[in-house]
C-alpha cells in the first residue's frame, strides 16, 4: 500500500472526529476517563499532527486548509474547531486531576490482573504509569504550542479566560509528568552469578565468549558510561557504591511506574503531592522506549523555537536529557556488543529479569538503537544491519510472510505480549501490561530509519517494508459500526484471531497517527543524491552548453521570432539544470535532456533552411 500521509491522515482525523463528536460536542463515551493513557492518546490523534505538520495547523482559523476543515466538519468550521479543542483539553486536564493532590496519571483499564479471575483494586487502577507520563509530555507540549498561537488569533474574553486556565493546568501537568519520569528512572546493579547476571552474559556472549571475556569487554565498553552515571545521577548511596564495583553488571532505563523509595524531586513549581513509588527498581525495555519517545519532544526544534518551557521546566528537561542520552548509549552498545553478529540479530530477544522471550523485545531494543542512530548519524554498516533486523521482524510477525495454521505469531498481535509489573502485588493482585502495537511500532521505526538512510538500496528496502506494514495495518481498521475507520480489528488480517471485543485501541490509532506524521516529514526531505546521476548530469550539461554556444554563433534570429523565444527557453532550462545539479541530479538530467532535444530540433530546422 503506497504511503500517502496527507490523505491517510485526513482519513484517520475524519474517523476520530466522527467517533468523538456528537452534534458538535465531544463525547468521551463509555471508556472515557477510565485511563489517562487512553484519553491522552485519543487527543494526540488530533493535537500531534496539528502541531507537527504546518498544513494541518488548527491554531489559526485564517490558514486552515479546505480538506482539513472538511475532515473535521463534525467539530465545526475553521473558526469553531480551535475553541472546541480548548474545551476538550480543559475537560481532559480536569478529569485527570486529584484536586489538591495535583495531576494524576492513572493507567486505569490498561492495567490487567495476571490472574483473570481476580479484580484489581481501585488503588491499583490509579497507579501512575510511564506511558501516561510520556504521553502527557507530548500532549502538553502540543497543547502549549497550539495555545501560544491561538491566543493571538481570538479576541473573545470568555475564550481568552479558558485559554489561560488551560495554559496553567497544562503547564502544571507537564511539570508533574517530567518529575514523574525522573522518579521512574532506575539503574539496576547485579552480580554476574545471579540469574539476571547470567542471562545478560549469555545474551552478550552468544555462545562465542566465556563469562570472563564477556565481563572484561563489558568493563571496557561501559567504563566511561559507568563513571558518568555515578557522577551525574542521584541514585542513592547503595547503588552508587555497587556501581563503582566494575565486577558487577548493570542495566539502566525506566521502570513501569514510580520506583519504590524514589526520593521526591525538588521543584519550585506547584504540582501537588508526589506519590509514593510502587514499582520495583528494574528497567523495562518497553517502558524505556516509551519514555525516550516522550522526552525527545522536550528539546525538539518546535519546543525551543516557541519557548514552551519555563525556567524550572528547562532544568528538569536537562536532567531528563542526560538520562535519555545515557540510556540510548547503554542499550545501543548492548544491541551491538562484541565482534561479528550483534546480540540484536539473534531474534527473539530474551529479557534478563523475567527471562521473557519475544520479537516485541527485539523491536524495543531496535527502537532504542534507531534513537541512537538518529542522534549520532549512523554508519552505513549500522543502518544496513538494522534494516535486516526490521525485515526479519516483519517476516516473523507474519506481516510480510504467509501465516501458517495455528500460527503462534498471531499472539504477538492479539492478545499481545504481557509484561508482569513487578512491585504491583504489594498492593493487591499481581498486575500486568499488554502490548498489542507491534505492527504500528515497527512501521514507526521503519519510517524513522528511512528518513535517516542516505543509501539508495537501504532506503528502497525500508520504503518497501513500510508500505507492506502500512497495508497490513490498514486491513486492521474497524470496517463498520462503532469506531469505523479506527483500530484495532486483528481478525481482519489474521482470521484465526478472535473477533475484537472491548474498547477501541487508541494506542494503535495514536501510533499510526505518529507514523503518518513521520512519513509527512520524510516526504519533504531532499531526495538521496545519486553520485552516478550527478556524473551523468554533468556530462549532459557539458554537451548542452557546447551545443547552445554553437547555436548562438549562427545568424541571430529576429528578436520576437519563434526561434528566438525557443533559444531563451533553452537558456532558462539550462540555468535551472545547473542550479539543481547538486541537490536534484535526476531532475537536472531530465532538464539537460530536454535542452538537448530542443537544440537538436533547432539544428535540424537550420539544416533544412540551408538546404542540407
Amino acid at each position: 500500500m503506497q504511503i500517502k500521509p496527507r490523505l491517510q491522515l485526513l482519513d484517520v482525523w475524519q474517523a476520530v472526529v466522527g467517533h468523538s463528536f456528537r452534534n458538535g460536542d465531544w463525547s468521551w463515551g463509555e471508556w472515557g476517563g477510565r485511563s489517562s493513557v487512553a484519553d491522552a492518546e485519543r487527543l494526540l490523534c488530533l493535537m500531534y499532527p496539528a502541531t507537527e505538520i504546518p498544513e494541518f495547523r488548527l491554531d489559526n482559523p485564517d490558514t486552515t486548509q479546505e480538506d482539513v476543515e472538511r475532515a473535521l466538519k463534525e467539530a465545526g468550521d475553521a473558526t469553531e474547531i480551535p475553541g472546541s479543542l480548548v474545551r476538550v483539553l480543559n475537560e481532559f486536564m480536569g478529569k485527570h486531576r486529584g484536586g489538591e493532590l495535583g495531576p494524576t496519571f492513572a493507567g486505569g483499564y490498561y492495567f490487567l490482573p495476571e490472574d483473570s479471575d481476580q479484580e484489581l483494586t481501585k488503588e491499583q487502577r490509579e497507579f501512575g504509569v510511564v506511558d501516561s507520563f510520556s504521553r502527557s509530555v507530548t500532549l502538553c507540549l502540543a497543547t502549549l504550542g497550539f495555545l501560544k498561537i491561538y491566543r493571538t488569533r481570538t479576541g473573545r474574553a470568555d475564550t481568552q479566560k479558558l485559554i489561560q486556565e488551560l495554559w496553567d493546568t497544562t503547564s502544571e501537568r507537564l511539570t508533574a509528568a517530567m518529575v514523574s519520569l525522573l522518579r521512574s528512572f532506575t539503574v539496576n546493579v547485579f552480580d554476574t552469578e545471579t540469574a539476571r547476571g547470567q542471562a545478560l552474559i549469555r545474551l552478550l556472549g552468544q555462545g562465542r565468549m566465556s563469562d570472563r571475556e564477556v565481563l572484561q569487554r563489558f568493563q571496557e565498553r561501559f567504563k566511561a558510561l559507568r563513571a558518568v552515571i555515578g557522577e551525574s545521577l542521584i541514585l542513592g548511596v547503595d547503588v552508587e557504591e555497587q556501581l563503582r564495583n566494575e565486577n558487577r553488571l548493570f542495566e539502566c532505563g525506566w521502570a513501569w511506574g514510580l520506583v519504590k523509595d524514589a526520593p521526591e524531586v525538588e521543584t519550585t513549581e506547584e504540582i501537588g503531592e508526589q506519590p509514593t513509588g510502587v514499582a520495583d527498581p528494574v528497567p523495562y525495555l518497553y517502558f524505556t522506549v516509551v519514555a525516550l519517545d516522550g522526552i525527545q519532544d522536550l528539546f525538539s526544534d518546535r519546543t525551543l523555537t516557541l519557548a514552551l518551557l519555563n525556567t524550572e521546566q528547562q532544568r528538569l528537561a536537562e536532567a531528563l536529557r542526560l538520562r535519555w542520552e545515557i540510556t540510548q548509549q547503554y542499550w545501543s552498545a548492548i544491541a551491538r556488543f562484541g565482534d561479528g553478529s550483534w546480540p540484536l540479530e539473534d531474534i527473539p530477544w530474551r529479557t534478563t529479569g523475567q527471562q521473557l522471550e519475544s520479537e516485541y523485545f527485539s523491536l524495543c531494543v531496535a527502537s532504542i538503537l534507531v534513537h541512537d542512530l538518529v542522534r549520532r548519524r549512523a554508519t552505513d554498516d549500522d543502518l544496513t544491519r538494522t534494516v535486516g533486523v526490521m525485515e526479519r521482524l516483519a517476516e516473523r510477525a507474519r506481516i510480510t510472510s504467509r501465516m501458517t495454521a495455528e500460527d503462534p505469531a498471531v499472539r504477538l498481535h492479539n492478545p499481545g505480549v504481557s509484561l508482569p509489573l513487578l512491585g504491583s502485588a504489594d498492593r493487591g493482585p499481581a498486575m500486568q501490561w499488554a502490548m498489542t502495537d507491534f505492527s504500528a511500532q515497527l512501521l514507526k521505526r521503519t519510517i524513522q530509519l528511512c528518513s535517516l538512510s542516505r543509501n539508495l538500496a537501504s532506503h528502497d528496502r525500508l520504503l518497501q517494508l513500510a508500505e507492506d506494514i502500512l497495508g497490513h495495518l490498514w486491513k486492521r481498521r474497524v470496517a463498520e459500526g462503532e469506531g469505523r475507520g479506527l483500530w484495532d480489528n486483528v481478525h481482519a488480517a489474521y482470521p484465526s484471531s478472535p473477533e475484537p471485543t472491548g474498547p477501541l485501541s487508541w494506542s494503535i490509532t495514536e501510533r499510526v497517527t505518529e507514523c503518518m506524521v513521520a512519513a509527512s516529514q520524510l516526504s519533504i526531505q531532499p531526495p538521496i543524491r545519486s553520485a552516478d546521476l550527478t556524473v551523468l548530469a554533468r556530462d549532459l550539461l557539458s554537451e548542452s552548453t557546447h551545443l547552445l554556444g554553437k547555436e548562438q554563433m549562427k545568424l541571430a534570429p529576429p528578436a520576437k521570432s519563434q526561434e528566438s523565444e525557443e533559444l531563451r527557453g533553452v537558456e532558462a532550462d539550462l540555468r535551472r539544470a545547473r542550479l539543481l545539479l547538486d541537490t536534484h541530479p535526476g531532475t537536472s538530467c531530465a532538464l539537460a535532456l530536454r535542452v538537448l532535444s530542443r537544440l537538436d530540433t533547432l539544428a535540424r530546422a537550420g539544416d533544412t533552411g540551408s538546404g542540407v
